[in-house]
């Protein structure tokens, strides 16, 4: 067989298909079933160099025998790795296919039962077992640009062509295996970098989720749960034959995408204070101020007490006294207790609730301490702001002060509604508001607007995180699908404003799996946990709204995946009867 133009055009051919695959195990198969092919080879062998100074088996090819072992079959391969060094640690010269490894020669040997170079008890056990003759050789080491060794590649039994008869594998095809086993190698070296790259990327997402966890366990859990339940209603969108997601595909390179920006769309909560995302209750902050506050109404408690002991020693009707001191004590503990409930937040706080917690505030104590000694430099500034009182002093049992007031470090450059992202987002005037009437008369939930803005602003900052990296064309759209989960379909979502034409379909998905995690979570301090029908009917409610997409709801209800996600994520209890029927939106 002689090198001619066909051969040469048939390597460049093989070549190109070798540069364009991604795939590890296709492409191992790809150098081995070609090199057989190209020397009209009954068998083969593919192995790789390891780290433990040993070659191993990677694939397995007979075709007289129909074995197939490893690459893209099911088969697995089961011979131990082949040791470069023998017991002693000197190399092993022995074995033709180390001795190939550790020479960087090929080695062509016409007949296995002849040669005397190396030892072939091996192959003759086999041949043993089968019937198989295992005849002749050609064993290739394939090294990278660089000169390490990548594998060697091995042919056995090259068969003349016309008949069944084992010849040895001709002189001048050898160059040809050789330049193909130089392109394999290099080939596995860009294989085996381009999956290195992806494990780092995949390590780097997992190391920021971890960042997330320790820092939030229910941030870290949740930016976990996200990705399996956008992957799944993403893959279904692409699957579906129907309108209006005819038109949508999924290649490997949109699924790497969306499993980038799933794991990474709240990767800007590590700028979030998370005193602030796990805020449980309205006084709350470091630390529940509602303790500070108690202690306030102990104060006025023993107040009435001691004011009461000074009536009856000035002579008034002891027992009158003590009527008046238990009704004043009630309605103490009641003002404390309404304060305390109201403490918890919850869906509404009427307006006379409100009301209440003023006309509470409104009472008095006394303060006899310097409430400016001790204190940090941070608060002493904003305490500098007002004239200090002469003590004592009567203050308010609640109150807005003014050195409840926090201002931004620096204004929040997405104040600028020309800013090159296109926020169009709202700054309160001050960046924290620990006013205890402000935060104990909020309407719904524990967050103040200040907090909202605070907790919303983790989208901006994922944007502006993920528009920094310098992503590959086949990533470019990462920052769109993981800063698009808080858009609603009808344009009043954050940070953009964006109506549903102007969104990815990953976008829209991430919506929805961000929104139906947050309902469904069972971890959160801050609230309770709910049913799933309750989950399901607050998402249809929003689907009427115009605010998630109706079509991909439905999509998430017809294909059951909120009862896939919630038997592998919900509590037993959270788990109801479903129909979808009354969660379907028109």
């Amino acid at each position: 067989m002689s090198l001619d133009l066909d051969s040469a055009n048939r390597l460049i051919e093989i070549g190109i298909a070798l540069s364009s695959e991604k795939d590890i195990n296709v492409l191992m198969e790809k150098i081995l079933l070609e090199a057989m092919d190209l020397t009209n080879a009954d068998g083969g062998t593919l192995y790789l160099h390891d780290e433990a100074s040993s070659l191993r088996f990677e694939i397995i090819r007979t075709r007289s025998l129909g074995i197939a072992q490893g690459g893209t079959s099911e088969n697995k391969v089961s011979l131990p790795p082949v040791q470069l060094t023998d017991a002693a640690g000197n190399p092993n010269l022995k074995n033709i296919v180390t001795f190939a490894a550790i020479k960087g020669k090929t080695v062509n040997i016409e007949d296995a039962y002849v040669s005397t170079d190396f030892d072939f008890s091996g192959p003759r056990k086999f041949d043993d077992l089968t019937g198989f003759r295992s005849q002749s050789f050609l064993t290739v080491p394939m090294k990278n640009k660089g000169g390490e060794l990548i594998g060697v590649l091995q042919l056995l039994n090259c068969m003349e062509p016309g008949s069944q008869r084992v010849i040895a594998f001709a002189q001048d095809i050898q160059p040809l295996v050789e330049s193909l086993a130089s392109q394999a190698a290099v080939s596995l070296d860009n294989a085996h970098l381009i999956k290195e790259m992806a494990d780092l990327q995949q390590a780097f997402i997992e190391l920021l989720a971890s960042a997330l966890d320790a820092k939030s366990p229910y941030t870290g859990g949740h930016c976990q749960r996200v990705p399996e339940l956008a992957k799944m209603l993403t893959e279904a969108a692409s699957e579906e034959q129907a309108a209006p997601f005819t038109e949508f595909s999924l290649n490997e390179d949109d699924r790497n995408e969306l499993h980038l920006a799933s794991w990474m769309h709240d990767c800007g909560k590590v700028v979030t204070p998370e005193y602030v995302v796990d805020k449980a209750t309205k006084l709350e902050t470091i630390t529940d101020r509602i303790h500070e506050v108690r202690t306030r109404f102990e104060v006025i408690k023993r107040d009435a007490r001691i004011r009461c002991l000074e009536a009856i020693l000035q002579g008034n009707d002891a027992a009158q006294e003590q009527v008046l001191l238990e009704a004043e004590l009630k309605k103490i503990d009641d003002d404390f207790y309404f304060i305390a409930e109201t403490n918890l937040g919850g869906e509404f706080l009427e307006e006379a609730s409100i009301d209440r917690v003023k006309q509470i505030g409104h009472r008095t104590w006394s303060r006899t301490l310097d409430n400016r000694a001790g204190v940090s430099i941070a608060e002493r500034k904003r305490f500098d702001k007002i004239p200090e009182p002469s003590l004592p002093v009567e203050e308010s049992l609640i109150a807005d002060r003014p050195d409840h007031l926090i201002e931004h470090p620096n204004v929040p450059f997405s104040a600028d509604p020309e800013n090159r992202f296109g926020f169009k987002v709202s700054v309160p005037e001050h960046r924290f508001n620990l006013g205890e009437i402000y935060n104990l008369s909020i309407s719904r939930g524990t967050l103040t607007d200040e907090e909202r803005f605070i907790i919303n602003d983790h989208i901006v900052q994922t944007i502006v995180m993920l528009e920094k990296l310098p992503l590959p064309k086949s990533l470019q759209r990462v920052p769109e699908i993981a800063g698009g989960h808080h858009e609603k379909m009808d344009g009043t979502g954050y940070p953009r404003g964006l109506v549903g034409s102007q969104m990815s379909l990953p976008a829209k998905v991430m919506a929805i799996a961000d929104i139906f995690e947050a309902l469904t979570a069972a971890d959160r301090p801050y609230k309770g946990r709910k049913s799933l029908s309750q989950c399901l009917k607050i998402m249809s409610f929003m689907a009427k709204d115009n605010h998630i997409d109706t079509d991909l709801y439905r999509l998430f209800l017809e294909k059951g995946f909120y009862l896939q996600y919630a038997q592998r994520f919900l509590r037993a209890d959270q788990i109801d009867d479903i129909d979808i029927q009354d969660f379907m939106v028109a």
